[in-house]
């Protein structure tokens, strides 16, 4: 550790890393919907455009050799943040206009191959960066820094575009007169952006101003994420290219890799596993907020934006930590084999929540929140199976780059269902799409029963 690295204090630079870390993907995976949900979008174009956007992070495992081989990953972090700043600019920029769909898309395209390469970078920084103490030291910090950009994505950023489209943030915005006559007071001094954006208001169309504000209050944080990362990011020493490799030597590593990965024992059955444990909540979370914004005539709740970011992504993610640390918790004291059955019943089964809401059209609040805490508590500590699961598979050789080929395989399973999900709500309506994921949560169930034989009894248990 060279002397630069040791001025470096962790704190410095980890929770500030796993932000920046979090926030691009929630951005592509759950603001995007509400955001082309408010736009006008039914929820079979939401749901195919938003689960293509998975596509980077199921074949990172393809280009992810090379980011040792090319540059540091100093300079990956620094070249992709800079990246994601830019394209949150441009979904901010096109929002207001005609074409605002092909355009956003795009640039959403551009946001989730950057995020995902800022991904195998920052987590290959963070072993670069600190010693194996400060490595387990810091791995829950990161994980929780990772869930604070849930929070302010889902959450808080949702209701700060669900307060300007009600005009409590920034009323005056409101009145086409004023806001006309702020764009043509301020033409010369601010950037055509903001001016495009002020014209919206112009044109009454709060909802395009709001979600233009929204993405462009996400580049300026991104672009301060990115400066300061710059200076403050350290300079370890071992973060450097690696000379004695070249694209030969990895293209062969990277066979080998992929060849022992599909010869391990019980193949059929892990990848069942892989691509059914998720197989209802991949439908329902591309489906659940535009059901809570959805008017009544539509078979929704008619929530507010602001509600909604409230209630799914501040309140909802807070109930999902609590699960994945009660979860880990559990599994430490009685292993993964006593609680793998347990947890895909948790993650399933409250599922059945939706149905509820859907058929007796519940529009309380309080009500809602407590479904979707509930709903979400459950998500959280089943999800931690599914980690425990890829570590079990990832055993022996390779581990590192088998953990990555299991996870593009979990990114592969919520992709796949998600694409047809809108089109399904939009053709049965959202009871009987909600009746369907629950029937799609079973055989997750069967594929938790069947791994469950294969466990060892200790597998995960805590070792004094």
């Amino acid at each position: 550790m060279n002397t630069l690295e040791r001025k470096r204090n962790p704190w410095a630079w980890i929770p500030t890393l796993y932000f920046a870390e979090g926030l691009p993907y929630v951005a592509v995976m759950t603001v995007a919907l509400v955001m082309y949900k408010k736009m006008g979008l039914s929820n079979t174009q939401i749901a195919l455009y938003t689960s293509w956007l998975y596509l980077p992070w199921v074949i990172k495992p393809l280009w992810s050799p090379f980011i040792d081989l090319i540059k540091t990953k100093r300079w990956w972090i620094n070249a992709m943040q800079t990246l994601i700043a830019a394209a949150f600019a441009g979904v901010a920029f096109f929002i207001p206009t005609t074409h605002f769909v092909q355009v956003t898309l795009a640039f959403f395209w551009l946001l989730a191959f950057a995020s995902a390469t800022h991904d195998i970078a920052a987590d290959g920084f963070y072993m670069h960066g600190l010693d194996e103490q400060h490595q387990s030291l810091f791995v829950g910090i990161r994980n929780i820094f990772y869930r604070v950009a849930m929070i302010f994505g889902q959450g808080l950023l949702v209701m700060f575009a669900g307060w300007i489209e009600q005009g409590k943030l920034f009323p005056k915005l409101g009145s086409a007169a004023a806001a006309q006559t702020a764009v043509q007071a301020a033409a010369d001094v601010i950037p055509s952006a903001v001016e495009g954006s002020l014209s919206t208001a112009a044109s009454g169309n709060r909802i395009a101003l709001a979600w233009s504000l929204a993405f462009y209050l996400l580049a300026g944080i991104f672009l301060a994420l990115t400066i300061y990362h710059r200076f403050i990011l350290p300079r370890p020493a071992s973060d450097s290219p690696r000379s004695d490799i070249n694209a030969r030597t990895i293209w062969k590593n990277f066979a080998t890799t992929f060849a022992t990965f599909f010869k391990k024992d019980h193949l059929g059955l892990m990848l069942f596993f892989l691509l059914t444990y998720r197989l209802g909540e991949s439908q329902l979370v591309k489906i659940a907020q535009p059901f809570m914004l959805d008017g009544r005539p539509a078979g929704g709740l008619g929530l507010s934006t602001a509600s909604v970011g409230g209630i799914y992504g501040t309140l909802g993610v807070i109930a999902l930590l609590l699960g994945g640390i009660l979860a880990g918790v559990a599994i430490s004291r009685g292993g993964f084999k006593k609680w793998i059955l347990p947890m895909a019943l948790a993650i399933n089964v409250p599922d059945l929540l939706y149905v509820l809401l859907a058929a007796l059209k519940i529009g309380s609040v309080p009500l809602v929140s407590a479904c979707v805490a509930l709903e979400q508590f459950g998500y959280g500590f089943g999800f931690t199976a599914y980690t425990m699961y890829l570590i079990y598979i990832a055993q022996g050789e390779h581990k590192t780059a088998h953990y990555a080929i299991g996870t593009a395989f979990m990114a592969l399973g919520m992709m796949l269902p998600g694409m047809a999900a809108g089109w399904i709500a939009d053709r049965i309506g959202y009871t009987m799409f909600f009746v369907w994921a629950c029937l799609c949560t079973i055989p997750g169930i069967i594929a938790a029963l069947l791994v469950r034989r294969q466990l060892p009894a200790d597998f995960g248990t805590k070792r004094d």
